[in-house]
């Protein structure tokens, strides 16, 4: 668990960084970060798409997800919980941009290969090297990111020492299902969702990214099921 609650601090002192930054900056140049933090976003996100191989599979849990993640809410129930954070700890911001901050950091930080990789080495291996790799990474996007969406963003510590955390505790019993193609399918899901969220950061398309998060599940059913449906 050390690795994970260094990942979390590195995210909270970047976050703290990026908002020391921010503060008396024009808005021609917050607009600047903003730009900086969508095409960023775009790119990992493209990075993280290429891993798919099973298209048909990807567009599925992608639909399913979707629509799984609209009948639930998912996003509502994130942003009315940024608004309670908001309420509790910063009343000063914007309601909007601090959810917005909380979630798009928290899908960013959790989506990729590196955490469920990491978690599981670390906790089956006791190796941290991945984590502590992630942590660095993750603190210098939390810079950029809450540099452009304020506050919000150090609260999706909690969202990756949550996560990882567990996947670390439950490592033992999952690691045996994550094959290589489970986590290529995995990032390619979460590829999609930080696409979702550089669209937004650059006025392009605002989507419900968070709606489309049950599409990892989706996606987990439909790889354990590739042994006996091929054409996915």
């Amino acid at each position: 668990m050390i690795a994970t609650v260094i990942n979390a601090l590195a995210v909270i002192i970047g976050s703290i960084a990026g908002l020391i930054l921010r503060r008396g900056l024009k808005e021609r140049y917050q607009n600047i970060i903003y730009a900086a933090s969508g095409i960023t976003s775009l790119t990992i996100g493209i990075q993280m798409v290429l891993k798919t191989t099973h298209l048909l599979a990807f567009a599925i849990a992608l639909i399913l997800g979707g629509l799984a993640g609209t009948i639930l809410d998912i996003e509502g129930g994130i942003m009315r919980l940024g608004e309670r954070l908001k309420q509790r700890f910063d009343k000063k911001s914007e309601g909007s941009t601090f959810a917005a901050g909380f979630l798009n950091a928290s899908v960013l930080y959790c989506a990729g290969a590196m955490a469920i990789v990491g978690s599981f080495k670390a906790g089956t291996e006791g190796d941290y090297s991945i984590l502590l790799t992630k942590s660095v990474l993750d603190g210098f996007m939390s810079i950029i990111f809450a540099g452009a969406m304020g506050p919000g963003v150090i609260f999706s510590a909690f969202s990756v020492l949550i996560y990882q955390g567990v996947l670390t505790l439950l490592s033992v019993w999952v690691k045996p299902f994550v094959t290589n193609i489970m986590l290529a399918e995995l990032t390619g899901i979460g590829g999609a969702l930080v696409l979702m969220i550089g669209f937004g950061l650059l006025d392009i398309k605002k989507l419900k990214t968070a709606d489309f998060l049950p599409a990892l599940v989706v996606m987990i059913m439909l790889v354990l099921v590739f042994p006996y449906v091929p054409f996915l």
